[in-house]
């Protein structure tokens, strides 16, 4: 499988994870989100209109899949949206329903010093 390394702004050309989750937060999280981006799911727990059908799409989502998008309430998103994060499995799964690449995730260690060794700068 082709696997692709995210690039800074890796979102804002995809957006495959607001098309194809289902948004679900706790009802007081959307206090800030306007009223009519909202659906209530159950008396505690409520959606971002859009994500709650067969192919969900967040209303917030602007542009296009896969090509450049936005979010039209950035600052006041989720935490369902703040836990997804670029090249994690959450992300990795909306991308490749979109027919998208998978990003790898490298993670890089910040080299610990050793005591018994002058730190090179």
């Amino acid at each position: 499988m082709l696997l692709k390394l995210p690039e800074k702004e890796a979102c804002l050309s995809c957006g495959a994870c607001c098309a194809f989750f289902r948004v679900s937060f706790y009802w007081a999280e959307g206090i800030e989100i306007p009223e009519n981006m909202i659906e209530q799911v159950t008396p505690i727990y409520s959606c971002m209109k859009g994500t709650n059908q067969q192919q969900p799409k967040c209303i917030a989502l602007q542009g296009i899949v896969g090509e450049q998008v936005s979010c039209g309430i950035y600052e006041v998103r989720s935490s369902s949206c703040k836990e997804v994060q670029v090249a994690d499995e959450q992300c990795n799964k909306a991308r490749m329903a979109y027919n998208l690449i998978p990003f790898i995730s490298i993670e890089t260690e910040i080299p610990m010093n050793d005591e018994e060794y002058e730190q090179v700068i």
